[in-house]
């Protein structure tokens, strides 16, 4: 791959990821806005605090097991695209291109925009203290806060992953702040809200819900298999950045999380839009007025590492033929992937102003029938193709139980909520037709590749980006090694 000596000059992705990074790309990319305003969601399903904190941590054990059975697939297929890659490796060209589907057409540009959109409506928070920000002026901020991460993206990896590094401190600082306060506020005596912990009424059908807030808290365990193919020393890295990031985001989850809970009522914390301002009131004296600007900070952080692991899902997507092909060229000095990165803020620019909530809900089981198709690849593929060599080879016992897991987290919105669960069924099945027309139609009329070929000169004209050399693989290590 990209990044060893005998590349030379040939024009690939280069691997500039380092351990570092890639421990800020997961934990950059779980930790946005969710554990500092709207918590309440897993406390109002599990019934009761200490059932909340129980399966906070459970999400975290959960997102841990299926992004270990992922550094198996990262390593035994080091490319980028994540599950996109898995599916089609195993599966074939329409599973692939379905799950590809619905990513780059919905769920990442949508989930950038809201991921911006909550990063301007905090970064303006101070600004209008009495009341809230004007919609135009949250748009214009979110549209700025997009094109300025999608031009550093573009034009540095080293730049990229130094913010991502700079804005994961950021907000680990914060929620360390909250953590400490909450601990002083315990040591100091006043434990009466944790001593009534386990008062509420449970439900199996109350924790699946808290289960499904909780696990979207979580989401970005595995943006950085989109980027294995720039990892330094992937084989070794890839686990370490999952043992390290992982762990490090359940355990400051569950930490702030008891912390909200020994100052706050379960009531007012289920009512709370940003439970992290009501705690800084109560708590952080002066310092309160800091809350907002760390959200920001998190937000921001955090739509850094999405828009760089969803540049790498559309370039691994044209690299395969299922977009078209101008969406793999690179920068023929920068390394990056300009097309790619381009139309993904496009295409987020064009939600800022939809229904994009609703979007994402009708599409969350998409996102776990996606995965769950991964971790049966892993499965498949260890039994068609056991010559393939594993770096990395979990024990069967975790895919298997991981995949059980997203079985239940995918028929249980079919029977709660079936009309969101079809509407989300039916844009994905709205694929289909663009797989024949774009894919296995192969003889197209001429003058349609005559115009296609002008736009893709015309593209690379523009923004410098050229066809990709063929990367070179990255050396293995002895079969065996590195097995978890």
């Amino acid at each position: 791959m990209a990044g060893h000596e005998s590349d030379g000059d040939k024009v690939v992705l280069k691997r500039k990821v380092t351990l570092l990074n890639g421990i800020s790309i997961i934990v950059g990319s779980i930790i946005g806005s969710g554990v500092f305003v709207s918590p309440g969601g897993v406390l109002a399903y599990a019934g009761s605090p200490g059932a909340a904190l129980v399966l906070w941590g459970v999400c975290g054990v959960f997102c841990t097991i299926g992004a270990l059975c992922f550094s198996e697939l990262g390593t035994m297929l080091p490319a980028a695209g994540g599950e996109y890659a898995y599916i089609l490796a195993a599966f074939g060209g329409l599973p692939a291109f379905l799950t590809l589907w619905v990513n780059v057409l919905v769920i990442r540009p949508a989930t950038q925009a809201v991921v911006a959109l909550t990063f301007a409506e905090y970064a303006l928070a101070l600004t209008f203290p009495s009341c809230d920000p004007p919609r135009a002026a949250v748009t214009l901020l979110a549209a700025a806060a997009l094109g300025l991460l999608t031009f550093i993206n573009c034009a540095s990896v080293r730049l990229t992953m130094r913010i991502q590094t700079l804005f994961t401190g950021a907000k680990l600082l914060a929620l360390v702040v909250i953590i400490g306060a909450g601990a002083m506020h315990l040591c100091s005596g006043h434990t009466e809200q944790l001593e009534r912990a386990w008062d509420g009424e449970h439900s199996v059908g109350g924790v699946a819900l808290a289960l499904y807030s909780g696990l979207f808290a979580y989401g970005g365990w595995n943006y950085l298999n989109f980027v294995t193919e720039e990892l330094k020393d992937p084989y070794r890295n890839l686990p370490r950045a999952i043992w390290v990031g992982l762990p490090l985001v359940t355990v400051i989850y569950v930490l702030v999380n008891v912390s909200y809970l020994a100052v706050l009522s379960p009531s007012a914390l289920m009512s709370s839009n940003a439970v992290a301002v009501s705690f800084g009131t109560i708590m952080l004296g002066p310092l309160r007025y800091a809350v907002p600007v760390f959200v920001a900070l998190s937000t921001f952080g955090s739509l850094n590492g999405i828009l760089f692991t969803s540049g790498r899902l559309f370039l691994a997507g044209a690299r395969k033929g299922h977009l078209p092909p101008v969406l793999a060229f690179i920068h023929l000095r920068k390394r990056t992937p300009v097309p790619a990165l381009a139309i993904t803020c496009f295409l987020s620019l064009c939600m800022l102003g939809a229904d994009i909530i609703s979007l994402i809900n009708c599409l969350s089981f998409v996102l776990w029938l996606s995965i769950g198709a991964a971790i049966a690849a892993l499965l498949w593929l260890r039994t068609t193709q056991p010559q393939l060599h594993r770096p990395i080879r979990v024990h069967v016992a975790l895919p298997i139980t991981f995949l059980a897991c997203c079985v239940y987290l995918v028929v249980v919105p079919m029977v709660t909520e079936p009309r969101s669960t079809g509407m989300g069924i039916i844009m994905t099945l709205s694929g289909i037709p663009v797989y024949v027309a774009g894919v296995l139609w192969k003889n197209k009329p001429e003058l349609l590749n005559a115009v296609h070929k002008s736009v893709t000169h015309r593209l690379q004209r523009v923004l410098l980006v050229v066809e990709p050399d063929e990367p070179v693989d990255v050396p293995l290590l002895p079969a065996g090694d590195a097995q978890t």
